[in-house]
This record gives structure tokens, sequence and C-alpha cells, in this order.
């Protein structure tokens, strides 16, 4: 490698407020690995969490970022890297989450050389507050109510629900009970392909009565084409995330579903989604930015990308105890970028030590 390029990384605790269950798993924490990507004494960052879902561990993120740095030596600056992306991380092929984080890196790196916000080199020269989703974890019906009520009373008008309950009649009463405390919020639901699709149609009739705006991938993954059957009769719509992870699955849904979440750690970071999203719109369908639980160094590239979204769901970073990094705002339902160049996020104290 050139003296004039340097990866490196170091790996990041991160804790959560309370334990996050899903209709899978329960999480209390997760590890980031937080990259620096540095030419000639200017530094871009960028994030990927550890994730059993797409299985990354702390080990296969690091070798896979060892494998990658000597390609860097094959260009000669950051734009020429930033406009190769994804081809000139074919080694980062089979990891999404990865190739995203070199990616948001590259972004940033190229935004503090030339003096621009990333949404600026995205053709986006105004970028304005937008509003996100707030994440409410499977929990009995009256702890959810309570959180909604905390949450709306914070400014949040979005409230995305997660179901998936082993017995279907505790989400319906969870999503009474936050309906009650909450009538004037948009309601997400969310069962990570926990359903049947017969069971599916069923419940999202029930669900219908309390004015939901969207479900969320209500099936399980790997049969799109029943996901699409189930959109066209759903009284709901329904968004495609475990079934629209790359271009090829947007391309197969796109007009068939009512909406695809695109989420940076599954396609391959913003050069991909900026074609996953346009696929999708040029096609009618709607877009919702989503995340992993990660700090807002994590959540900064998605949030440049806001403007093409129906639906936001970027709160990763507000689910944490601590979030090492800031400036994207969020915490009373407005994400907000801080203007400066790159992502326009930075760390919340001095940097640590890279390992």
């Amino acid at each position: 490698m050139t003296l004039s390029w340097k990866l490196d990384w170091t790996v990041v605790p991160l804790a959560l407020r309370e334990p996050f269950r899903i209709s899978r798993s329960v999480m209390t924490s997760r590890d980031a690995v937080q990259i620096t990507l540095e030419h000639d004494g200017t530094v871009g960052d960028g994030e990927v969490v550890t994730s059993v879902y797409f299985g990354l561990d702390v080990r296969r993120i690091t070798d896979l970022l060892a494998a990658f740095a000597p390609v860097l030596a094959d260009f000669p600056d950051p734009a020429s890297l930033l406009a190769a992306l994804p081809d000139a991380a074919s080694c980062l092929a089979e990891a999404p989450g990865v190739l995203a984080a070199v990616d948001a890196a590259a972004h940033d790196l190229v935004g503090k050389q030339v003096g621009l916000p990333v949404h600026h080199l995205l053709g986006q020269p105004t970028w304005r507050p937008v509003t996100t989703a707030r994440t409410i974890g499977i929990t009995e019906p009256e702890h959810a109510a309570t959180t909604a009520k905390l949450l709306v009373d914070q400014g949040f008008g979005t409230l995305k629900l997660k179901l998936g309950s082993p017995d279907p009649a505790d989400d319906l009463a969870r999503v009474a009970a936050v309906r009650a405390v909450a009538p004037d919020a948009r309601l997400v639901l969310d069962p990570n392909g926990a359903w049947r699709p017969d069971q599916a149609a069923r419940l999202l009739e029930e669900f219908a009565r309390h004015d939901v705006d969207a479900v969320e991938q209500p099936i399980p993954p790997g049969t799109p084409d029943e996901l699409a059957r189930l959109a066209r009769s759903s009284p709901v719509p329904v968004i495609a995330d475990e079934d629209a992870t790359s271009l090829a699955d947007v391309e197969r849904l796109a007009g068939a579903v009512h909406g695809v979440n695109v989420k940076l750690a599954k396609c391959g970071g913003v050069s991909v989604a900026r074609e996953i999203i346009a696929t999708a719109r040029a096609a009618g369908t709607d877009v919702m930015l989503g995340c992993l639980v990660a700090s807002s160094l994590g959540l900064a590239p998605a949030v440049h990308l806001t403007g093409h979204a129906r639906w936001v769901d970027l709160d990763g970073h507000l689910l944490l105890a601590d979030d090492p990094w800031t400036g994207i705002g969020g915490h009373d339902g407005v994400l907000r970028l801080s203007g400066r160049p790159g992502l326009g996020v930075r760390p919340a104290r001095a940097r640590e030590a890279r390992s």
C-alpha cells in the first residue's frame, strides 16, 4: 500500500437502553467496528455493526477489512475509489455491511476534501430536517403504551411496533394499547417475517381497524411472489424488508409491493442504495429508509438520503444507552444534519487509540 492511504479500525461496544426484543431474537448489546479511511492526512469514518442474522462477528469483519486494505493502492485518490465502488471492493461482496462501512468512509472522506456534505455530493444541495419513526420492541401492552405516550410527548409522530409474539392476540393487544394513547401517531408494524401467509392476511384485516400506516415483511423471506400476492389484497400497505436486500430483489418486487425497506447495511452502502431507490421509485414503489441498531456514525449515511423516502426509520442510535457519535439529532423525533462537510458527524468524546 502506498503511504497516501491508511485503513484502520477500532471495536466499540454498544449497550442498549433496555433489552430489544423482536420475533427472532433479543438484543442487549452489540459491537461496532468503526473504521477510519485516511488519504494524505484527511480522514473519513464509517461503521459496521456485528449481526448474527447477517453472519458478521468482529473477527469476520476485521478479516475482511484486512483483505480489502491492499486494494486501496490501486486508486490515486478518494474520488476515484468512490466512483469505482462497489466493484472495487469485490472481496466484500458477501458482506454488504462491511462494504457499506467502506462506502460511508469514502463518501465522508471525499466530502471533507471538497468541503461539502454528502447529500450535496449526491446531487441534493438542499437538505431539510425530517421526522423519524421510533421503534418499540415486543413487550407487554401496558409497557408499550407507556413507552408510546412518552415518545409522543417527546415529539415522535411515527411509532414502529415490533410484532411476532407466539400468540397473535398479544400483538393485537399491543397495537390497540398504543393506538389508545397515541391516536394521532402513524403506526408501522414489523413482525420480521413471523406470520404464515394465511395468518398474515387475517391479521392485517384486524390491524387495519387501528389505522395502521404500513407493515414490514409480514411473512418469512424467501417467497417474494407470496409477499406480492399478500400485498395485492392487504388493507395495509406492505413493505418488503428481508425480501428486498439487493438491486435484483427490488427489480423483482418493484410495482408488486407498496414499499421496499432500503438498509445500507444489507445492500452495501449509499452507492448501491441510490440505484435501488431509483429502481423502486421508477416503478411507483415507495421507499422506507431503515437501519440496524448502530451509532450516529452508522446511521449518518442513510440520513443524507432521506429526501427520497416516504417512511424514515432511522432511530438505531436512539436505542443506545450511550451513543459514541453525535451529529444527526433525532431525540425529539426530528433528524437534523450538522451541515459540516462529509457525513457531518463527530465523536461525542475524544477518539480512543485505534487497535
